[in-house]
């Protein structure tokens, strides 16, 4: 018995114990509480002021004019994995340049590979929101000469003829050298990624219209075309 009274003893001590400091020390996670919505709050308002930035600064082409470095390399994270690509200015300085204007910006998030031609190229650029798509779709820059073939891993500005480039580009995913002599020149290649490339998907192949993407954007092609894989974003690697 006198162990028994003992041992309840110790049980009302520790549970005063307890008791006692749970007082001391309320709930860290509810005392948190408030501190951490108001942190979500805070971050929620800082994304949507960036969001509107980046927004703005794409919808004013004739701002993004910077020189491209002489080279310079473009890590691209697709649903598929990354691919890394080199590009080089003294290949084609007006389209390096642009290139380099339109990752700087942020424009390559979220972009569809919508048309997807086996043993010939894969094709991107057009943006998901109709509004940005529309500032850029008369923003053209001119021709540059063709300086390097279009080899299998080449990226190359699409073109609906002389100096009518804007944000399309393609891959080529085979020696393509009869667009040589189309005027479609290269300005980089894929150096690590090419089985990203040949790993996207191709089920839909040239079916989604170019023209309902530029006046309807992802809000077309992600229910009609939900397999697509996409650009999640571009930058330039360090």
């Amino acid at each position: 018995m006198k162990l028994i009274s003992m041992i309840c003893a110790s049980v009302l001590v520790l549970t005063c114990l307890v008791s006692c400091r749970k007082a001391e020390n309320p709930d860290t996670n509810t005392a948190q509480q408030p501190v951490a919505a108001a942190q979500t709050a805070a971050d929620e308002t800082k994304d949507s002021a960036k969001d509107a930035a980046d927004l703005s600064r794409l919808l004013q082409p004739d701002m993004l004019n910077e020189t491209a470095p002489a080279q310079f390399l473009v890590d691209v994270k697709t649903t598929k994995g990354m691919i890394r690509l080199e590009l080089n200015r003294a290949w084609a300085p007006k389209g390096v340049d642009r290139f380099y204007n339109l990752v700087k910006a942020g424009y390559f998030s979220d972009i569809a590979f919508f048309r997807m031609v086996k043993g010939f190229v894969i094709q991107f650029g057009i943006h998901g929101t109709p509004l940005v798509s529309s500032v850029w779709r008369e923003a053209n820059i001119g021709d540059d000469p063709v300086v390097e073939t279009n080899a299998r891993g080449t990226i190359v500005f699409a073109t609906a003829g002389p100096n009518t480039r804007t944000t399309q580009l393609f891959i080529n995913l085979a020696d393509n050298a009869r667009l040589d002599d189309m005027g479609f020149a290269p300005i980089g290649k894929v150096v690590s990624g090419m089985d990203i490339v040949d790993s996207l998907n191709f089920e839909y192949g040239e079916r989604p219209n170019q023209m309902k993407i530029q006046k309807d954007g992802n809000a077309y092609l992600k229910p009609n075309f939900p397999k697509l894989d996409y650009i999640e974003s571009m930058t330039i690697a360090e």
